[in-house]
């Protein structure tokens, strides 16, 4: 990995965090994504102490913003000539209905639609420097869900915040399997992960729950973004460094076209 530029959403918590630091350990060049300026040169700080190198940098967004998003991606656009992994990690937890700058419940304009809007703006600088891979963090909290509502998608009747997660996380799965289809021969794979029952404080905020720790809870994540055995590999599932199946309501091609009509309908005023 040596040679290879990793962006982390994210970062500078939790998963992100643990995941950017032990692809740093590995000499990969780590663009760590946070929301909180003086926060995020911490991190970026204390791992490039830890790896003896300068390796990591880092880029500051709010993804409940899709300008902000858009404004990021420009950034690395413009200031980076190379990128081979993007994880898309960051995500958050509302007990409560909340909507985003943008008019878009809190839950899944971050955890979905920013990383989906993020993703088609960095596609031509992965597309540039193919072999890459698209490694989205969702969780098996996506099982949860039967069946999707579009009339209430946004808990405009109705608001669960377990639900509003679960949601989400299926929003993933279902963007990268449409990711997988729609990449096909470009050289750039995609592919989604549970990381596990994880002791971070979205798990605490959530289900008030402590877990496993955070050099675990990011294995797979690292596996996905770093192993030789996935090159190649698109549109799977993983849980534990191995692949399991998705929830069969994420197979359906129906809906996974229709949640990406919605979703390039969502942020098409920022893709211009």
């Amino acid at each position: 990995m040596e040679s290879k530029t990793v962006l982390v959403t994210g970062g500078t918590d939790g998963i992100g965090r643990e995941t950017a630091l032990q692809l740093a350990r590995m000499g990969t060049r780590v663009l760590v994504h946070g929301r909180d300026k003086e926060k995020g040169t911490q991190v970026v700080d204390e791992i490039n102490r830890d790896t003896c190198k300068e390796n990591v940098s880092l880029y500051i967004a709010d993804f409940s913003s899709l300008a902000d998003v858009k404004r990021m991606a420009e950034d690395i656009m413009r200031e980076q000539t190379e990128l081979h992994v993007l994880v898309n990690n960051a995500g958050n937890f509302y007990k409560e209905h909340l909507l985003s700058t943008d008019d878009i419940e809190m839950t899944m304009a971050v955890n979905y639609f920013a990383p989906f809007l993020l993703t088609l703006l960095l596609l031509d600088l992965l597309k540039a420097n193919a072999p890459a891979k698209i490694v989205n963090v969702a969780s098996s909290s996506h099982k949860l869900i039967r069946s999707v509502d579009f009339e209430n998608l946004q808990g405009e009747t109705n608001y669960d915040g377990f639900s509003a997660y679960s949601l989400s996380k299926l929003g993933n799965v279902l963007f990268t399997q449409s990711l997988a289809d729609k990449l096909a021969g470009t050289g750039v794979t995609a592919n989604a992960l549970h990381p596990g029952v994880v002791n971070t404080k979205l798990l605490r905020k959530s289900y008030h729950l402590d877990g496993m720790g955070v050099d675990k809870g990011a294995q797979t994540s690292v596996y996905l973004a770093s192993s030789t055995s996935v090159e190649g590999v698109s549109g799977k599932y993983y849980k534990n460094m191995q692949e399991r199946p998705a929830s069969d309501l994420s197979q359906g091609k129906n809906l996974q076209d229709a949640f990406w009509k919605l979703s390039e309908e969502m942020v098409s005023q920022f893709l211009d």
